[in-house]
C-alpha cells in the first residue's frame, strides 16, 4: 500500500503505544454503570498490536525526516510529534495573524514542525499540532438512563484558553433508530443554548443502525454504522477543549464527500485541502472563502458505497469548521454548547428528511410564489415599475409579482413612500392585483433614528417600548444604514414582534402588499459596530475570534457586547435574520389571512419555516450564474427550498446571451427573480432583441407548464421534507460520478436541468446517469449508460430530461399562475424499460393556510403497468372539479398501438415514430380516477 495510507494507519495504531488509554465499549442494548477499573480496551484499538506499529516506526521516521530535515535542529524534536503524519496534524494555534514560533507553540504544550507554505495565500498544514498526548477530558462516569447515558467528563490539566470549564456534563439519547443526540454542556453551571424548539425523544430507539463507543481516557466518541461497520465518528484523533469562549472537537471522516457547512460560496463539494469555513453572518457580495449571511452549522457526507450521514451542531455562536484531507474536520465554537444530532440516513434524502425533522419542515408557498418574479433596484419611480409591469404584460411574458426595492422609500426609511416619485403606488398595487398579480416590496430591520420627536411613529414608538438592542449602558445602540443613523429592532424580544405587526398593517392599510423582502439583516451596519465603535471586554474582543471577513465580531455589524431581550448579541447574532423572518412571517399571515411569501438575506436552521432565501448581492458574470447552482443546492440541504439568485446578476452589466442563458437557468430556480442594481442598464426580458425576448418568454412558458408538478415538490417537502432542486448525487447515490456535480440539477427525482454556463457555445456537455431520460420538449429517449454527452444548445434552448419511470402532472401555460391554473393538464408518462412509471399530483387553492392540514385539498397519484395508465384519488376537495385532465403523452411507447380505451371506450389517438403515443381531448375532472390502456 503506499506510504501515506501506511503511516495513517499506524498512526491510529502508534496512538496507543505508551500508557494504554483505557477505553469502555457501550452498546444500547444496557450496558450498567460503568466498571470501576480499566475498561477493555476499545474496539478501534483491538487487534492493532504493537508488533506492527514497532516494525513501522523505523519507515515512518525516516519518511518524516525527510518530510522536514533541515527546519529543525535534529535532536530537539521528541519522537512522538514525528509519528504524527502532515494529514493527521490538528492546529493548535489556528490564530490568524500571528507567526507561530516554536517557543509560542510548545507554550501551549504543542508540536512544532515548520512545512512548506502550499502557493498563494492558502493555510497548508499547520505548524503547531496536537501531540498524541495531549491533555484531553477523561470519562469519569457512564450511566444509563431512559433514553440512553449520561456521564461525566473532567479535564485534570488545563488547557490554554482562559475559564476552562474543567467537569462537562456528557448526555446521550438514542432517540430513532436514525437519530442520536449528543451534548455536552458545563456540569455545574447553566450556559447560553440556541431557543430551538427541537422535538423531545419520549423513548429509547429500539433498533439503532448505528453503535457507540466511548474512549474513556482521552474522552473520545466512536460511531459507527452497524450495516457497514463504517466508522463515522471518531473524536479521539484530537483533544476535546471547552473553555468559556473556546470549544473545539475534532473528528476523522469515512470519505472526503463533504457538503453542507453553508453559507458560502464555492462548489458544492467542499475541498479537504487545509480550508477553513467560517459560520457568522455577515453582509458582503458573496465572494469564496467569505463568511456570508447566514450561518448553517451542518453538514452531510457520502460514505463509500453510497450511505450517507449528516451532523448539525446546534449552536449560534461565530465559528469555524477546519477541514484537512486525513480526511477530518474540526468544530470550533467560541460560546454556548456543543449539542450535537447525528443522522445516519441512510440514503441523502433520508438524511435531509431527518435534520428536518428536528429542526422543522419548510412552510408550504403560496401558488404565485412559484411564479415569475420581477425587480429592480433603480426604477426610480413607481410609474417606471408600473411601466415595466406593462410592458411585460404587453409582450405577454409571465410574471406573477412586482417588486420594489429601497428606492420606493422616503428617506429609506422603512414604513414611508416617497411622496413625489411613489405616489402612484396604491393604484399600481391595485392594478396588479385586478390582473392576478400580487406586490412585494423590501424592508429592512434599521430603524432610522434622527427625526424629529413625534415625526416617525415607528422610531418613537419603538423607543417607548424599550424594543431597540441597547449598548452595555443600556441605550439603543446607533449605527448606520441606508436611512442615515439607526437603531436596530430587537426581534428575540416579543414585543418586537407586535410593534413590527402594527406597522406593517398601517402600511398595508395604504399599499396593500402581498409578500415582503427582508434585507440587511444579518444585521448590516455600514460603521463597525456603532457611531461610538465597541466598548472594550471580552465579547467584542474575545480570546479567540474565528476567520470572521474584518477580523473582528463586530465589523460591518453591531457590537457583540450590544443587549437584547434573550441574551447578548455575541449569541444571538446568527439568529438575527431568522427572528426577523418568524416575525414577518407571522405579522402577514395576520394582515392577509393567507400563506406568506417572505424572502430573508439572512439564515439559520429552521428557517426554511418561515421564509425562503435569495442568495444575495451576485455580479452579471458568468461564473456567479455557476455558483448559484451550488448555492441553490446547499439550501436544499439547510431545509430553505425557496430559494434562487439573482436572474442575470446584481450588480455590473449583464450581456444580452449572459441574461439569455441565466434566464434559462433561472426559469430552474425554486424562487426566480430577475433583480438588477441602480444606473445599470435594464435587464428585464422587454429591454432585449426580439430573439432574446422570446427566448426568455419560452422557457418562463415552459416553467409555468410545470408549476403543478413544482407545487406537488413543495407539498412533498412542507410534508415530510424531500428537497425540491436536488442535486444528482441524491438519486445515483452509489454513481461515484455524481458526487461532484454541480453544473446540472434535478428537480424532485425526475428533471434533469443542464444550462449552458459560458460564453459563445451552441452545445452543452452534461452528466447523464444511467437508464433510459427523454427529452421533455419531443418524448425523444436516450439510454445512457452513466456518461458525459454533449448536446445541442443553440441559445433559445435549455436542455431538460425527464427520467424513466415517472410521470409529470403539467397544463397549459398562461401569463400568471392564477390564470395557468385554471387550464386542462397534460400528463407527461416517461415509461421505464419495464413499462411502468409512477408521480402524483397535489391540489388546492393555492394560497389558504393550512390546506393539507385541514383536509381541504386533492391528492392523486398516477400508476402505468402493463400498458394500462391509472388515476387515483386518494383525497378530494372542490377545488379539483374545476380543474380537467386534457391530454395524456406517454413517452416510450415501443409497438404502434392498435386501440386505446378509456375506462373501457375508444378514443383516438396519435402515435409517433420516436415513440411518443398522445391521447387528447380527454376532458376528465381532476376529482374523478379513470383508466386509460393501450393495446
Amino acid at each position: 500500500m503506499p506510504l501515506s495510507a501506511r503511516t495513517m494507519k499506524s498512526y491510529q495504531k502508534l496512538r496507543t503505544a505508551g500508557p494504554q488509554p483505557a477505553a469502555c465499549r457501550v452498546e444500547e442494548e444496557g450496558a450498567g454503570p460503568m466498571p470501576a477499573g480499566h475498561g477493555k480496551l476499545a474496539p478501534w484499538w483491538v487487534g492493532s498490536g504493537l508488533l506492527v506499529a514497532a516494525v513501522l516506526l523505523s519507515a515512518v521516521t525516516v519518511w518524516v525526516l525527510r518530510q522536514v530535515s533541515g527546519g529543525w535542529p535534529g535532536p530537539t524534536l521528541p519522537p512522538k510529534c514525528l509519528l504524527v503524519p502532515e494529514s493527521h496534524r490538528f492546529d493548535c494555534y489556528p490564530e490568524r495573524h500571528v507567526v507561530v514560533t516554536q517557543e509560542l507553540c510548545e507554550s501551549r504544550g504543542c508540536c512544532f514542525i515548520e512545512t512548506p507554505p502550499p502557493a498563494g495565500a492558502k493555510r497548508g498544514v499547520p505548524w503547531c499540532f496536537y501531540p498524541p498526548d495531549f491533555p484531553s477530558y477523561t470519562l469519569e462516569s457512564l450511566n444509563q438512563t431512559a433514553l440512553g447515558m449520561v456521564g461525566l467528563l473532567v479535564r485534570r490539566e488545563k488547557a490554554y484558553y482562559p475559564r476552562d470549564i474543567e467537569r462537562l456534563r456528557l448526555d446521550v439519547e438514542f432517540e430513532t433508530d436514525t437519530r442520536l443526540h449528543i451534548k455536552i454542556t458545563d456540569a455545574a453551571n447553566p450556559r447560553y443554548e440556541v431557543p430551538l424548539e427541537v422535538p423531545r425523544a419520549m423513548k429509547r430507539a429500539e433498533n439503532p443502525i448505528y453503535s457507540l463507543d466511548f474512549s474513556r481516557d482521552p474522552f473520545g466518541v466512536l460511531l459507527r454504522r452497524r450495516a457497514t461497520g463504517t466508522v463515522l465518528l471518531n473524536t479521539t484523533v484530537a483533544p476535546l477543549i471547552f473553555a468559556d469562549q473556546f470549544l473545539q472537537i475534532a473528528t476523522l471522516l469515512p470519505s472526503r464527500f463533504l457538503y453542507g457547512l453553508g453559507e458560502h460560496r464555492g462548489p458544492l463539494l467542499h475541498s479537504l485541502d487545509w480550508s477553513t469555513l467560517t459560520l457568522w453572518a455577515r453582509d458582503v457580495s458573496p465572494t469564496e472563502s467569505f463568511n456570508l449571511y447566514g450561518a448553517h452549522p451542518f453538514y452531510l457526507l457520502m460514505e463509500e458505497g453510497g450511505d450517507a450521514h449528516g451532523v448539525f451542531l446546534l449552536n449560534s455562536n461565530a465559528m469555524e469548521v477546519a477541514l484537512q484531507p486525513a480526511p477530518a474536520l474540526t468544530w470550533r465554537t467560541i460560546g454556548g454548547v456543543l449539542d450535537f444530532y447525528i443522522f445516519l440516513g441512510p440514503d441523502p434524502n433520508m438524511v435531509i428528511q431527518q435534520y428536518q425533522q428536528v429542526i422543522g419542515f419548510p412552510a408550504m408557498p403560496p401558488l404565485w410564489a412559484l411564479g415569475f418574479h420581477l425587480c429592480r433596484w433603480g426604477y426610480g419611480s413607481s410609474n417606471v415599475t408600473w411601466q415595466t409591469a406593462r410592458a411585460m404584460r404587453n409582450y405577454q411574458i409571465p410574471q406573477d409579482a412586482q417588486w420594489n426595492d429601497i428606492d420606493y422609500m422616503d428617506g429609506y426609511r422603512d414604513f414611508t413612500i416617497d411622496p413625489q416619485k411613489f405616489a402612484s403606488l396604491p393604484s399600481l398595487v391595485e392594478d396588479l392585483h385586478k390582473h392576478g398579480q400580487r406586490y412585494v416590496m423590501i424592508l429592512d430591520p434599521g430603524i432610522s433614528s434622527t427625526n424629529p420627536h413625534g415625526s416617525y411613529w415607528p422610531f418613537d414608538e419603538g423607543l417607548r417600548r424599550g424594543l431597540f438592542l441597547n449598548t452595555t449602558q443600556g441605550q439603543p445602540l446607533i449605527g448606520q444604514v441606508w436611512p442615515g443613523f439607526t437603531a436596530f429592532a430587537d426581534f428575540s424580544n416579543p414585543d418586537t414582534q407586535q410593534w413590527w405587526l402594527e406597522n406593517l398593517q398601517r402600511f398595508h392599510a395604504h399599499v396593500p402588499f402581498d409578500g415582503l423582502w427582508i434585507d440587511m439583516n444579518e444585521p448590516s451596519n455600514f460603521m463597525d459596530g456603532s457611531e461610538d465603535g465597541c466598548p472594550p471586554g471580552e465579547l467584542d474582543s474575545p480570546p479567540y475570534t474565528p476567520a470572521v471577513l474584518g477580523d473582528s465580531l463586530s465589523a460591518k455589524t453591531v457590537c457583540a457586547s450590544a443587549k437584547q431581550k434573550a441574551s447578548v448579541h455575541y449569541n444571538l447574532h446568527n439568529l438575527y435574520g431568522l427572528m426577523e423572518a418568524k416575525a414577518t412571517a407571522s405579522a402577514l399571515i395576520q394582515i392577509r389571512g393567507k400563506r406568506p411569501l417572505v424572502i430573508s438575506r439572512s439564515t439559520f436552521p429552521s428557517q426554511g419555516q418561515y421564509s425562503g432565501h435569495w442568495l444575495g448581492d451576485n455580479r452579471s458574470q458568468w461564473k456567479d450564474m455557476y455558483y448559484s447552482i451550488p448555492g441553490l443546492l446547499s439550501f436544499s440541504l439547510f431545509g430553505i427550498p425557496l430559494v434562487g439568485a439573482d436572474i442575470c446578476g446584481f450588480s455590473g452589466s449583464t450581456s444580452e446571451e449572459l441574461c439569455t442563458r441565466w434566464m434559462q437557468l433561472g426559469a430552474f430556480y425554486p424562487f426566480a427573480r430577475n433583480h438588477n442594481t441602480q444606473n445599470e442598464k435594464a435587464q428585464d426580458p422587454t429591454v432585449f432583441s426580439p430573439a432574446a425576448r422570446t427566448a426568455m418568454k419560452d422557457v418562463l412558458l415552459t416553467r409555468y407548464s410545470l408549476l403543478p408538478f413544482l407545487y406537488t415538490l413543495f407539498h412533498r417537502a412542507h410534508l415530510q421534507g424531500d428537497t425540491v432542486a436536488r442535486p444528482l448525487f441524491f438519486e445515483f447515490p452509489w454513481d461515484v460520478a455524481t458526487l461532484g456535480l454541480d453544473r446540472q440539477f434535478l428537480w424532485g427525482r425526475s428533471l434533469l436541468v443542464t444550462p449552458v454556463l459560458e460564453p459563445g457555445v451552441d452545445s452543452v456537455t452534461g452528466y447523464v446517469p444511467r437508464g433510459v431520460w427523454y427529452d421533455f420538449y419531443t418524448g425523444s429517449s436516450v439510454n445512457s449508460s452513466g456518461e458525459m454527452l454533449k448536446m445541442s444548445a443553440p441559445l433559445e434552448h435549455l436542455n431538460l430530461h425527464v427520467r424513466e419511470g415517472a410521470i409529470l402532472p403539467t397544463q397549459k401555460p398562461e401569463t400568471t399562475s392564477e390564470a395557468t391554473r385554471r387550464n386542462p393538464l397534460r400528463l407527461i408518462v416517461a415509461l421505464s424499460q419495464g413499462g411502468t412509471a409512477w408521480g402524483d399530483l397535489f391540489w388546492d387553492d393555492g394560497e389558504s393556510l393550512g390546506t393539507f392540514e385541514r383536509g381541504s385539498y386533492s391528492y392523486l397519484v398516477f400508476n402505468v403497468t402493463q400498458n394500462i395508465f391509472t388515476s387515483t384519488v386518494l383525497h378530494a376537495s372542490a377545488e379539483a372539479t374545476e380543474v380537467t385532465i386534457g391530454t395524456l403523452s406517454i413517452f416510450g411507447v415501443r409497438e404502434p398501438p392498435s386501440k386505446v380505451l378509456l375506462n373501457g371506450q375508444e378514443k383516438p389517438f396519435s402515435y409517433l415514430g420516436n415513440q411518443v403515443l398522445t391521447v387528447s381531448d380527454l376532458g376528465l375532472s381532476l376529482s374523478q380516477g379513470f383508466t386509460l390502456q393501450w393495446l
